[in-house]
């Protein structure tokens, strides 16, 4: 089957924090596009000749809706070494066009939820999440318990973070952790995401599902982790690679 590109207009960029923005994209007139929480789509960048050189994929940070979406948010962090995000945030503005394709990726939730979810990201990787929670909340599809333990360098890092405070004091069996490495008078969790879920299920149980997103190092310590600390079965484990 052909691959589809679609050229979507950047409709909105809003800086979410220091280094990291949010792009909205509008699909083209009359097109929509389906997706499921937590796939991602790939952008085809003016910035060089071969694939390798001018592709890059980033995760839907906004909830799928019947009949397709009009409309998709990209969270983005700037890489310091980056041509595609250089791209990004030094060139692109609203109104101008983004080609991508998509959407792609098996990082999603089973079509019956019986585990309660543990979402483990930092950074920019909390975006399946945030489409993935906002998808359960709009179709009311029934899930067990959500822990969301999120971590980032310092407090202006946290992002969406009025959003999930207000989760989690407006929705049942929501939890929200916020871990940051480099504040020290933060009054939360203090260091890496990894004390969290390793104090939260020091007492292991079969029906959690650890869901993680993040660069390659932090996914890492967590699987090696989750596995040899706290005895998880393997199959419990789901995880997304940004790096």
């Amino acid at each position: 089957m052909p691959t589809v590109w679609y050229n979507a207009a950047v409709s909105r960029i809003e800086t979410a924090a220091p280094n990291v923005r949010r792009f909205w994209l509008q699909m083209p007139e009359n097109q929509f596009l389906d997706f499921e929480a937590g796939q991602f789509i790939t952008l085809d960048l003016p910035i060089g000749e071969k694939r390798l050189q001018r592709w890059r994929s980033y995760s839907i940070a906004n909830t799928p809706v019947p009949g397709g979406a009009r409309e998709l948010e990209l969270c983005i962090v700037r890489s310091e070494n980056g041509e595609g995000t250089k791209y990004l945030f030094d060139a692109v503005q609203p109104g101008d066009t983004l080609r991508f394709k998509g959407p792609e990726g098996a990082f999603v939730l089973p079509e019956k939820i019986e585990h309660d979810l543990v979402f483990i990201c930092t950074g920019t990787g909390i975006a399946p999440f945030r489409s993935m929670i906002q998808h359960l909340i709009a179709t009311g599809k029934p899930h067990r318990s959500i822990h969301l333990i999120f971590g980032t360098r310092f407090e202006e890092g946290i992002l969406y973070r009025q959003e999930f405070e207000t989760l989690r004091n407006t929705l049942p069996d929501f939890c929200y952790d916020v871990a940051l490495s480099r504040a020290p008078n933060w009054p939360g969790h203090q260091g890496y995401v990894h004390q969290v879920y390793l104090e939260k299920y020091r007492e292991m149980r079969p029906d959690i599902a650890f869901y993680l997103c993040g660069w390659s190092n932090m996914i890492d310590e967590a699987v090696a982790n989750l596995l040899t600390k706290l005895g998880c079965d393997r199959r419990q484990i789901h995880f997304e690679l940004y790096g």
